[in-house]
């Protein structure tokens, strides 16, 4: 009897002790499924942008530092927020297309485009989304928008339009007896038609002549140089991504015909051009990341009035001066920005 009482006990605390863990087991399972509190950040989307540039050179590379550092200054930051796609066209316009195409593909949250050549492939290519353009000097003749204050499609951005008077007002300084002047630009380059109109404007009413030297690729630039020598005083280079991404075959030319070169933007002067009234490029960048940071952010397009460069500024290069044979007048030394040595 008590064997028989003996078991009957045992056989109750091995049910307890079953029930007991099965207990706890039932506490540790709930634990995790509990609902997750209202106070939980959402996790937030990686935004994806494309970023197409005209061709490599130290002006338009500069413009995409300062995009960069201008989107991640307010608060997009490649690799974080946003995931660039950088793709270069390397100066050819069937590359501007098919990277246009690339991006629509892939179905990007925003596409940005260096220089009009890329600015125009894109906006023939990219219809659904914010389009973000920069250094493009006129984007009414380029097609881009119809109106600076009140873009009616979906791209806005930055210009780098400068005054071409200026230019050729700048030049008479160094060259008081300045009659003819050379015009080197690429003929496609809607931009660059754009500049040598107005500057063969302001060429009338000084009497200045105006010679133009067109080109149709990189190949031809020390020929197009070349033809200029002993027809012209000096030679200017407006804004055009071909002339300047091979600006050393313009300078191997005149410099030995000690023909002056001048320039239409700063990192030319600082590869041997005299001089320009011009922007500095990754401060447009910069100005260019920031509109398109506030359009990400949820500004409209078409509340994006497309800015032109805030600062222009004068820029010598003293030594390409004397190689020239030219004397730096010194009111213009006092008040340039730069002076490179």
């Amino acid at each position: 009897m008590r064997k028989v009482i003996g078991l009957f006990a045992t056989g109750l605390l091995a049910v307890s002790l079953a029930a007991c863990g099965t207990a706890g087991n039932q506490e540790q399972t709930a634990a995790p499924s509990a609902p997750a509190t209202s106070d939980a950040p959402a996790e937030q989307k990686t935004l994806k942008l494309g970023i197409t540039q005209f061709v490599e050179h130290p002006a338009l590379d500069s413009v995409y530092k300062g995009i960069v550092d201008g989107l991640a200054a307010s608060g997009y930051e490649d690799g974080k927020q946003i995931a660039i796609d950088f793709q270069n066209a390397h100066g050819e316009i069937a590359n501007t297309t098919t990277i246009a195409q690339k991006f629509a593909g892939d179905k990007d949250d925003m596409v940005i485009a260096i220089a009009t050549p890329s600015a125009q492939a894109v906006a023939k290519t990219v219809q659904d989304v914010p389009i973000v353009f920069s250094t493009v000097t006129d984007p009414i003749s380029a097609e881009l928008v119809s109106s600076l204050e009140k873009p009616d499609k979906n791209i806005t951005g930055t210009s780098d339009k400068l005054s071409m008077a200026q230019q050729l007002e700048l030049i008479q300084k160094f060259l008081p007896n300045l009659k003819k002047l050379g015009v080197l630009y690429t003929t496609s380059e809607v931009n660059s038609g754009v500049q040598v109109k107005e500057l063969q404007e302001a060429g009338k009413q000084k009497g200045i002549e105006v010679v133009e030297a067109g080109i149709s690729s990189l190949s031809e630039i020390q020929n197009a140089t070349q033809s200029l020598v002993g027809n012209v005083d000096a030679v200017l280079i407006p804004i055009d991504n071909t002339i300047v991404s091979g600006f050393e075959g313009v300078l191997s030319v005149a410099e030995k015909a000690k023909l002056p070169v001048f320039a239409s933007d700063t990192d030319t002067v600082k590869r041997g051009a005299v001089a320009t009234f011009g922007i500095d490029y990754y401060k447009m960048g910069k100005q260019t990341g920031e509109m398109a940071a506030r359009i990400l952010g949820g500004q409209q397009v078409a509340d994006t009035p497309v800015e032109v460069s805030k600062e222009t500024d004068l820029y010598i290069n003293a030594k390409a001066a004397e190689t020239f044979g030219l004397q730096v007048p010194e009111d213009l030394a006092k008040s340039a920005k730069e002076v490179f040595q």
